[in-house]
């Protein structure tokens, strides 16, 4: 029997004993026990932290019917109206979520250009997406929307809680809360940052480098004309790159200055701080006032020794920090739990196939470290020392070819990435721009974080896998291969036309298929 045009099923039940969980019908744990509760409050995972990076995987993992607690130190969340940006990567993802367009009302597109040490080269011709821009956004704002969307899933978010302790053994982990409250989960993820509390109790080493410079970094109005400030910030520019004023919005600007000389490294810098050293750099303090945020960084660089150990996973700054140059810190946590969230779904619906959850680690590390990598050239590239200068001169030429500045801007926006799924066509392992199909568009069919065969043939199926792999038969799909199979985080994982083969990758992915 040919298979459905396309199928979205319902998750799987629960394989857990009922008994092992406390929680209403809906899958949302009822009301958080006080510490004087003899046995703890179970879950499926626990996520300490809700910042982006633990509220999209919070978000992921209810779509699988994940019992899910967020733990947040922090009573309320940060006011702070710093601009993040979304880069062109986390931006597809979002819209395989179908989150995109509740979040664009509240950014302001860029074009996707002159992220590589601020180099100033327009964007490069052949950007495969079509999200090929930067959404900058105000960081609560993000965090807000992203918390909002988890929850709605039927996330449970607790604030003033932070994590003090943990145990884990074979069959789960209980964690202790500051106020004494004793929680049971089958898994902990830390996504609470670079001082992450669970990385520092796992005993995870976070080797690196520690900083060496410091910068302040700013959002605030300006009391001068744009066209006196271009002037000035072109020709200060040429021998300071740890230096910008940019428009950040009507009479607003986005200014980076460096910390020499704000010596108080346990206060927030001031509005003062940052006239001093505007006057120090330019001559001028541009007149600025009425601060949106204020706040000081190192170009401090680490990366976690692992990222899981049994049932502990880390995630986000908790894994890895490195300086905003580039802006690609929020974008590779939030990566991260998109990674992660299907797979640890599927280890707990019971369907994962035993490796599933190693790789993890394997595939987001590598990453990271790339990250790092590209930052520290880029850092270097913002010295004002004769040899960096040199560097950044001849790398502003190269970047007049539209493959090196292609590359580039791959690596900061993270569409070039390719996992390593063994030998394959080069699309193996990276992720499916979003194509036109007969549904509208491929993303749309993927809002609810299961597989899908896009089959072109119209002869494979997904057989004993449509549990959690969808099905969609057009052979009119923009697209020049036979068949793919896709991954919930949008990766190809298998290409093709053999339906025995897709059944081992199938297998490989997606466990063994239902009885």
């Amino acid at each position: 029997m040919h298979p459905p045009r396309f199928t979205a099923e319902p998750p799987s039940i629960d394989p857990v004993e009922p008994d092992s969980i406390v929680g209403d019908v809906s899958g949302r744990p009822s009301s958080p026990a006080s510490s004087t509760d003899s046995a703890p409050r179970t879950y499926d995972v626990i996520i300490a932290g809700c910042g982006p990076t633990g509220a999209t995987l919070a978000a992921e993992l209810r779509l699988h019917d994940v019992r899910v607690l967020v733990v947040e130190k922090e009573t309320e969340p940060s006011s702070a109206a710093r601009i993040v940006g979304l880069h062109i990567r986390t931006l597809e993802l979002m819209a395989m979520r179908g989150l995109l367009e509740r979040i664009l009302p509240h950014g302001r597109q860029r074009p996707a250009s002159a992220f590589f040490a601020a180099i100033p080269k327009p964007a490069p011709k052949g950007l495969d997406s079509r999200y090929a821009y930067l959404l900058g956004i105000p960081q609560p704002v993000i965090e807000r929307l992203l918390e909002e969307h988890a929850v709605e899933l039927g996330a449970q978010v607790r604030r003033g809680r932070a994590v003090t302790a943990f145990e884990q053994d074979d069959e789960g982990v209980t964690v202790e809360l500051a106020d004494g409250e004793r929680l049971r989960s089958r898994y902990l993820v830390g996504c609470d940052g670079g001082r992450s509390s669970v990385r520092k109790l796992l005993g995870v080493g976070f080797p690196g480098e520690p900083a060496r410079t410091e910068s302040l970094m700013g959002e605030m109005e300006v009391g001068v004309p744009p066209e006196e400030i271009a002037v000035k910030v072109a020709e200060i520019c040429e021998a300071h790159q740890r230096f910008w004023l940019r428009p950040a919005g009507v009479g607003v600007y986005s200014v980076l200055v460096p910390a020499a000389g704000v010596s108080d490294r346990a206060e927030p810098p001031t509005l003062d701080d940052f006239k001093r050293q505007l006057r120090a750099i330019a001559g001028t303090d541009f007149g600025v006032h009425s601060p949106r945020w204020l706040s000081r960084f190192g170009d401090a660089m680490r990366l976690a020794d692992r990222y899981r150990v049994g049932r502990v996973l880390l995630a986000g700054d908790a894994a890895h920090i490195h300086p905003p140059i580039g802006g690609q810190g929020l974008n590779l946590g939030v990566q991260d739990a998109f990674n992660l969230g299907w797979k640890l779904a599927a280890r707990i619906r019971g369907w994962a196939p035993e490796t599933l959850l190693d790789t993890y680690q394997a595939e987001r590390r590598p990453v990271a470290e790339e990250v790092l990598d590209n930052t520290r050239a880029q850092t270097e590239l913002l010295s004002t020392e004769s040899g960096p200068q040199a560097v950044r001169r001849l790398l502003t030429e190269l970047m007049d070819f539209d493959e090196v500045n292609l590359r580039l801007l791959e690596k900061i926006t993270a569409i070039g990435i390719r996992y390593d799924f063994g030998a394959g066509p080069d699309l193996l392992g990276r992720r499916l721009r979003d194509i036109d199909v007969k549904q509208g568009n491929l993303y749309g069919l993927l809002h609810h974080g299961r597989g899908l065969l896009l089959d072109r043939t119209e002869r494979l199926t997904v057989g004993g896998w449509s549990d959690r792999v969808d099905y969609l038969a057009d052979s009119t799909a923009a697209l020049d291969v036979p068949g793919v199979l896709l991954r919930p985080d949008g990766h190809v994982a298998w290409i093709g036309d053999d339906q025995q083969d897709l059944n081992d990758h199938l297998s490989r992915w997606f466990g063994r298929p239902a009885d």
